[in-house]
């Protein structure tokens, strides 16, 4: 892995003017500010902006849309979260067998996404494009890496969507709301999970 680059969450960062160094700073620190006072529900870009005291076409421009202020709001916590699993001590990163590092992940990303939970919600909430792109792409690729180390006979690519289908922010959401599941039962479902996929056909 040395020397390996960290996948980028939206895209490499252009070059900025210091003005819209600021701006972009700006905006995702009222945003931040708004979610932590309200909730990611209510994130409105319009209201960022006149927070902000930057015009609404500046947040639309530098952002997109809502899924895209999203993206840039996890964009800091995600890339260490890559950094760690791509190039930090086993057995989430290199030097464990390729068994131990999917469970390692599985168990990580469950508190990645418990960390950023009403964050993960809206791009889940936000169409295949937000639920799919992003984040999920960078650990469906090394998910699968991992798989074709440890079942080099299975489908790869399909195992991987299976084990990261139940680690997403609305059903972890429900099953500790609803089902009053902690955070060390749903870990250990998804270690049964990994176990079963990573044994093959019985």
């Amino acid at each position: 892995m040395r020397g390996r680059r960290l996948l980028p969450v939206i895209g490499q960062p252009q070059p900025e003017r210091a003005d819209a160094a600021r701006n972009r700073q700006k905006i995702i620190e009222v945003a931040a500010g708004m979610i932590a006072e309200r909730g990611a529900d209510e994130l409105s870009l319009d209201e960022v902006a006149k927070v902000a005291g930057v015009g609404v076409g500046t947040v639309y421009r530098r952002f997109g849309d809502r899924a895209g202020l999203v993206y840039a709001l996890i964009d800091e916590q995600e890339r260490q979260f890559q950094s760690a699993f791509f190039s930090g001590p086993p057995p989430l990163g290199p030097g464990a067998p390729a068994g131990e590092r999917i469970t390692a992940f599985l168990h990580a990303l469950v508190d990645r996404i418990v960390a950023q939970q009403g964050l993960f919600m809206l791009l889940e909430q936000g169409g295949k494009a937000q639920r799919f792109g992003g984040p999920y792409q960078v650990h469906h690729v090394h998910l699968a890496a991992l798989l074709g180390q440890a079942c080099p006979r299975g489908d790869a690519p399909y195992l991987a969507d299976v084990l990261l289908a139940p680690v997403n922010a609305c059903l972890i959401a429900f099953q500790r709301e609803q089902r009053g599941m902690t955070i060390d039962e749903i870990k250990t479902g998804l270690a049964d999970v990994a176990a079963s996929v990573l044994a093959g056909p019985g």
